[in-house]
């Protein structure tokens, strides 16, 4: 059973009435308690078209075109075109399309770049200069050690001498036995106490040899007689300047100090073994521990050539220039 068209309260919004033609709702809604009007409501009109704004003139630079109101539609400004020069294609900042002054070419990375970066990171250099190779530091160390083994012969050598005699009953008897195939240690010939004493004179003035070798000649230029040779010297990472006496005697003791621990079971040569071998494990600055220390770095010297001398007499008379 259809409803007769007519005005009915809006089921939906009971405070209006609405017309009912019969199938649904038609015309806008009046308010409840209005008298309603003959017959349907007049039909409403069409909305007027909506014409859109024409954009305005920007006076910034477009984020695409990046000129002064320069729409897509309208192209590029009069004159704003490819310099000489420049091929097809090219845009405003002298680059190809997308290059920015600031653009960097795709795939570029700083020194020490993230992982993958094709290829190997530049080397540093130091204050202009070449890291020294791991084989003229360690050369450069055995003329050192050769030279300070020298001065210890004329310096140490009578208490190595005295020291050696203690012991020299001990291993005699000792290889004896093990000729005749005899491994017992009993009443084996015991050095006296007085070894002791002579291993510690022995470190010490060994150590203070090594101080005096290397202290004052690395204060005063970065360099010992074998780094010398090995035309190497060691250099502080905030300046190429002198160490001075505070940073070589800190750089020194790592290394130098542990001497006194040959004593203990060898436990100095062990460390002073860990020093010597940690440049090759240290990347990129190929540091040493006691490198670590003092903040120091180790460099190669350049080869300095001297400009050839003038000759005045090859020179044509006449005013200096």
């Amino acid at each position: 059973m259809s409803v007769e068209p007519g005005w009915y309260v809006d089921p939906g919004a009971t405070e209006t009435r609405r017309y009912w033609d019969g199938e649904g709702w038609l015309g806008a809604p009046i308010p409840v308690d209005a008298v309603p009007p003959d017959g349907p409501p007049p039909p409403e009109p069409p909305p007027p078209p909506v014409t859109p704004a024409a954009p305005a003139a920007s006076t910034t630079p477009d984020s695409v075109t990046g000129a002064p109101g320069w729409s897509p539609q309208q192209g590029p400004p009069p004159g704003y075109g490819p310099q000489p020069g420049h091929g097809p294609g090219w845009g405003p900042q002298g680059g190809p399309p997308g290059w920015g002054p600031q653009s960097q070419p795709p795939g570029w990375a700083p020194q020490g770049g993230p992982p993958g970066w094709p290829g190997r990171p530049p080397e540093p250099r130091p204050h202009g200069l070449r890291l020294a190779g791991y084989g003229r530091r360690f050369v450069a160390r055995l003329i050192d050690f050769g030279i300070l083994f020298a001065l210890n012969v004329l310096v140490n050598g009578w208490f190595v001498w005295r020291w050696a005699q203690e012991w020299a009953p001990f291993w005699q008897e000792a290889f004896r036995r093990a000729a005749r195939g005899d491994t017992s240690r009993s009443d084996l010939p015991i050095p006296s106490q007085q070894v002791e004493s002579l291993l510690v004179v022995i470190l010490l003035i060994a150590t203070a040899l090594w101080l005096a070798y290397e202290v004052p000649t690395m204060a005063s230029g970065g360099q010992t007689f074998g780094k010398r040779l090995m035309r190497i010297r060691a250099v502080p990472l905030a300046a190429d300047q002198p160490l001075g006496v505070r940073r070589a005697l800190s750089r020194w003791s790592t290394m130098g100090l542990p001497t006194l621990l040959w004593y203990c079971a060898g436990l100095g040569l062990v460390l002073q073994l860990v020093d010597a071998l940690s440049p090759l494990f240290d990347h990129p600055l190929r540091q040493a521990l006691h490198d670590k220390r003092a903040q120091t770095v180790v460099v190669e010297v350049p080869h300095h050539t001297d400009p050839a001398p003038s000759n005045d007499r090859n020179q044509p008379p006449g005013d200096t220039p």
